[in-house]
């Protein structure tokens, strides 16, 4: 089989990759010239693990092709996937369909034969319907199928999560097309992995309906958080003990600075605004939205109370810029909102990820960029943690001890157990759990 890929962002290039490790003959097709000669020369736009090896193999077996000629990737091609970017538009957040429309028409003026025009971006429902007008109205006589066909692809494992996904979901009313997906997808039958075919519309629904449960799930325990800190409870024990109902699962149900990335921010906001637009009003989700930006100011506040309530003139340590550990993604990653409003109150920023710096100088300034964990604590007020990159997990607390200028680390992904931070006297902040300060330390070993 041949197919073509419209777009070699993060899903049309994970996807047109892994497909042709299934062994079918892929091209993917962008109007980047630039990210096309990247790909061309060896090189990877993005940071996803696992993936420029594979890029490589299968570019090395002749399965995989990068091209700027959308007639290259369309012809002869029995699928052609729309995996172009929907951000959110600036004036209401519903996400932008302009790239998606302007893909369809493309496709349309270079399709020979049956094609099934697949939307791979997450988009609103109904989009499939208008991109099947946007054909037919661009090529009366073309011999086609719009079906719909959501990524599920968690940034740091999404060649994992392709080739062993929980399921597949095909939207189409078109039977010919159900079979054409079925055969392109046909090497995860192996694993029994279940199809779930079903129209358009709901296809559609399905991804935005997922990421906002996951987002939920995610401000749900955030609040929880809340409530243990001035309880006295400890939010690891409750997240635990409710994961272990199998009604509820374990996953996405860790606290901390709120979600980020390229899904749940936009993908909440467009079911929000799709909401409105059919006159159904997603009120769970509009809380979301709205308790997930106040978390992140949030976040920003802790660690100014754990500096004595100013951070003028004081400098902080941050460890991890990423909305996640495994990507170089900063889109409304919390360090986004948290660092300008500690630079704005006086704050010097000492910073280091593993694989962000490069995405994060596009939109953070005056930052002291260091290579490691250990320069970043180097006479600094505070340390505080934004991403639990493993780097991060085992951190030498006696070297750290010897760097900070005081002995105080906010951490924002519970990654350390209080009782280890207290036997050093350490000033040991974190989400939903007690705080530790110096002189409760030392009365605990007087009471010892």
């Amino acid at each position: 089989m041949r197919i073509g890929v419209v777009g070699t962002g993060y899903v049309g290039l994970v996807s047109g990759t892994c497909f042709a490790e299934f062994g079918i003959d892929v091209v993917c097709i962008d109007k980047d010239a630039e990210k096309i000669k990247t790909l061309k020369d060896g090189g990877i736009p993005i940071y996803e693990p696992g993936l420029e090896d594979l890029v490589h193999k299968q570019v090395k077996s002749g399965r995989l092709s990068f091209t700027t000629d959308i007639n290259e990737a369309v012809k002869g091609s029995e699928a052609v996937f729309i995996a172009v970017g929907t951000p959110p538009r600036k004036s209401d957040g519903h996400a932008d369909l302009t790239y998606v429309y302007e893909a369809a028409r493309e496709v349309a003026r270079a399709m020979e034969g049956y094609t099934v025009v697949v939307t791979k971006s997450t988009v609103p429902v109904g989009t499939a319907r208008e991109v099947e007008r946007i054909i037919r109205e661009e090529r009366p006589d073309a011999d086609f199928d719009v079906c719909s066909n959501p990524e599920f692809l968690r940034e740091g494992a999404a060649v994992n999560d392709f080739m062993r996904p929980d399921r597949v979901v095909i939207g189409t009313d078109s039977d010919r097309a159900a079979k054409v997906m079925k055969a392109l997808y046909r090497p995860l039958y192996i694993n029994e992995t279940p199809m779930v075919i079903t129209q358009p519309e709901t296809s559609e629904i399905i991804k935005y309906a997922a990421n906002a449960f996951l987002a939920t799930k995610i401000t749900f325990i955030n609040e929880i958080a809340n409530l243990c800190e001035v309880a006295g409870g400890n939010v690891q024990d409750v997240a635990k003990a409710m994961g272990l109902d199998g009604r509820i699962g374990s996953k996405f149900l860790h606290a901390g600075p709120g979600y980020g990335g390229s899904c749940f921010p936009k993908d909440t906001l467009a079911l929000t605004q799709t909401g409105r637009k059919f006159n159904t009003p997603q009120t769970i989700v509009e809380s979301v939205v709205e308790s997930n930006a106040d978390r992140q100011q949030q976040m920003a506040q802790r660690i100014i109370k754990a500096c004595g309530g100013d951070v003028k003139g004081k400098r902080i340590g941050v460890l991890g810029i990423a909305f996640k550990p495994n990507t170089d993604d900063v889109r409304d990653a919390p360090s986004l909102v948290i660092i300008p409003i500690l630079q704005k109150l006086g704050a010097e920023i000492a910073a280091h990820d593993p694989a962000a710096r490069e995405q994060a100088e596009k939109h953070l300034s005056n930052i002291d960029w260091k290579d490691d964990p250990y320069d970043v604590a180097k006479d600094a007020d505070a340390l505080v943690i934004l991403t639990e990159w493993n780097e991060f997990r085992a951190l030498n607390l006696d070297k750290l001890e010897t760097l900070l200028k005081e002995k105080r680390i906010v951490d924002l992904r519970n990654i350390y157990k209080p009782k280890d931070l207290q036997k050093r006297g350490f000033h040991y902040v974190s989400v939903g759990r007690p705080e530790i300060r110096p002189d409760e330390t030392m009365e605990m070993k007087k009471a010892s």
